[in-house]
C-alpha cells in the first residue's frame, strides 16, 4: 500500500515542510496483518520519493495488489501510478484506490486505470476485498458481495452497497508503525519525536465545505480512554514518543473522554504532552484551564469566519461572540492555540473577507491560518459550485485550500488570491506578533514558512513561459 509518488511536490506539502504518517494506511494494513497477510506501505510524501525510484521500489516487492490512498490534490499523480503499475509490472497486478477523493469520485477512477475502488472507512472492506480478490480474482459474482467497492464489469460501474461504520473502534489493531519510517515525521522541517493518534472517527455538524462528516458519518464514535492510553504507552515505550498529535477534528466535545485520558495517563505516569482540535462551542475556561494544566500544549479552533451570516449558511453552527469569548480565555489563561479562517465563500465581498482578517487580528491567536475556500468532491459545496458554474480550474493538483479554484459571485479568483497573501501579511508582520514570536524563541519556524512561499511566489511571477 502506498501514497502516490512525487506528491511532496504539490505544494500542500511543500510549503508546510509539515510530515505526517498515513494512518489510514497503517490501519488497513494492521487489520490485514492480524489476518495473515503480508503488507508493506510506501509512504513517499516523507520519503519524498520520486516516480522511477517508486516504481523500483514497488517492483522490488512482486505485489498481487498495489493499494493507493489519494486526497484530492494527489490524485492526478495516484492515476499516473496506477497505469504504471500496469505497464511495468503486468496487467495481472490489481490496482485498489480508497481515500475521500476516489470514494467520491469512484467514476473518475476507474476510468483512470484504478481495478477496483473502496469507498469510505476501509479497513474491513479491504480486508474481505483481498481475501476474495486472493480466491477468485476480478470475479464478477464474488466481487458484488463485498460492500463498500465500486468496480467496472465489461465497461459498466458496479456499486456495491455502503458498508456500516465500524461501531467498536477498541476492536481496531493499532496502526501498523513498524511499516512506516517514524524516525522522518517531522513539523516545520525539524526531527521531533512526534506520534500521530486517532481517538474519534466522525463529526455531527455537517459543515458544507468538509469532508469529514461525509466520509467517517455524522456520528461521532469515540475509542475508550484506556484503549487511547494504551496506544500512548506503546509509542512512548517503543518510539521514545514525547508528543501526541490527535487527529480528531474535534476531541473536546467528549468531556468524560478527555478526563479518562488525563487520569489513564497520569495513573500510568506517562510523561507526553499533546495536541488537538477543539470548538468554540464546546469549551469553557474551566476545560481549557484543565487542559492546559494537564499536558495540553496545542488547540486548534476552526473560526472561519467574522459573518455570522456566513457561518449559519455553511452550516458551523458556532456564534462570531463564542469565538471571542474562547480567546479572551485562553490569553488569560496563558494558552497556545491556533485560529483557522477561510476566504473566498461565494457570496463573500471584499470587504467581507477583509473583515475576516480583521476579526483574526483582534482575536489574536498564537498563530492564524488563512485557507481559500475549495470545494471538495463529496461535500455540499462541491455540488453547490458545480450548480452555481463557479470552479474555474478543474486540476485536482491544486486542489490545496492555497490555490483559488473557484471563482465568487461578487470576486475573482484572481481577487481571491491577492486576499489570501494579504491575510498572511496582515497578520504575521505585525510588530505585535514578531515581537511574541521573539521572545518565545519561535519566530525563525514561522518566517521559514513565510519566505519559503514569498520566493516561491516571486519565482513564479518572474519565470519567463
Amino acid at each position: 500500500m502506498t501514497l502516490p509518488p512525487d506528491i511532496h511536490r504539490l505544494e500542500i506539502y511543500r510549503i508546510t515542510g509539515m510530515k505526517a504518517p498515513p494512518l489510514g494506511l497503517a490501519y488497513i494494513a494492521a487489520v490485514l496483518e492480524e489476518n495473515g497477510h503480508k503488507v508493506k506501505i510506501i509512504d513517499t510524501a516523507t520519503l519524498e520519493m520520486d516516480t522511477s525510484k517508486w516504481i523500483k521500489e514497488v517492483r522490488s516487492w512482486k505485489p498481487d495488489i498495489v493499494g493507493l490512498s489519494m486526497l484530492t490534490p494527489t490524485a492526478p499523480k495516484g492515476y499516473r501510478a496506477a497505469k504504471l503499475v500496469k505497464e511495468k509490472l503486468g496487467r495481472d497486478v490489481v490496482v485498489v484506490a480508497g481515500g475521500p477523493h476516489p470514494t467520491y469520485m469512484y467514476n473518475e477512477a476507474l476510468s483512470a486505470g484504478i481495478d477496483i475502488v473502496v469507498r469510505g472507512e476501509g479497513e474491513y472492506t479491504t480486508l474481505e476485498l483481498v481475501n476474495v480478490l486472493e480466491k477468485y480474482g476480478l470475479y464478477k459474482d464474488a466481487l458484488v458481495k463485498v460492500k463498500g467497492i465500486a468496480f467496472k464489469d465489461n465497461g459498466k460501474v458496479i456499486v456495491t452497497p455502503n458498508r456500516p461504520f465500524i461501531e467498536d473502534l477498541d476492536k481496531l489493531p493499532w496502526p501498523a508503525r513498524h511499516l512506516l519510517p517514524m524516525d522522518k515525521y517531522t513539523l516545520f522541517g525539524k526531527p521531533i519525536r512526534v506520534a500521530h493518534v486517532m481517538a474519534s472517527r466522525g463529526c455531527p455538524y455537517g459543515c458544507m465545505f468538509c469532508i469529514t462528516s461525509y466520509f467517517w458519518g455524522r456520528r461521532l464514535r469515540f475509542r475508550s480512554p484506556e484503549n487511547v492510553v494504551s496506544e500512548i504507552e506503546y509509542l512512548v515505550d517503543k518510539f521514545k514518543v514525547k508528543q501526541i498529535v490527535f487527529t480528531d477534528d474535534e476531541l473536546t466535545v467528549n468531556r468524560k473522554f478527555i478526563y479518562g485520558l488525563v487520569e489513564g495517563l497520569k495513573s500510568r505516569g506517562i510523561d507526553i504532552t499533546f495536541a488537538c482540535g477543539s470548538r468554540v462551542d464546546h469549551v469553557d475556561k474551566k476545560i481549557l484551564e484543565f487542559l492546559y494544566k494537564n499536558g495540553c500544549v496545542a488547540l486548534y479552533f476552526g473560526v472561519e469566519s467574522a459573518s455570522q451570516e456566513t457561518l449559519d449558511r455553511i452550516g458551523k453552527k458556532i456564534r462570531v461572540e463564542q469565538a471571542e469569548r474562547v480567546f479572551k480565555w485562553i490569553k488569560s489563561i496563558g494558552g497556545f492555540a491556533t485560529a483557522s479562517f477561510i476566504l473566498g465563500f461565494p457570496w463573500e465581498t471584499i470587504d467581507d473577507m477583509k473583515k475576516t482578517i480583521e476579526f483574526a487580528v483582534k482575536l489574536d491567536p498564537d498563530y492564524a491560518q488563512f485557507t481559500v475556500l475549495t470545494p471538495y468532491p463529496g461535500t455540499p459545496l462541491y455540488h453547490y459550485a458545480l450548480k452555481h458554474n463557479l470552479i474555474e480550474d478543474d486540476n485536482w493538483e491544486h486542489y490545496t485550500t492555497l490555490k483559488p479554484v473557484m471563482r465568487g459571485f461578487k470576486f475573482t479568483r484572481k481577487q481571491l488570491e491577492r486576499m489570501l497573501r494579504y491575510a498572511y501579511r496582515r497578520f504575521y508582520l505585525r510588530p505585535r506578533f514578531i515581537l511574541r514570536e521573539l521572545r518565545a524563541g519561535r519566530l525563525g519556524d514561522i518566517a521559514r514558512i513565510i519566505l519559503r512561499e514569498l520566493f516561491s511566489w516571486m519565482r513564479d511571477k518572474l519565470v519567463v513561459h
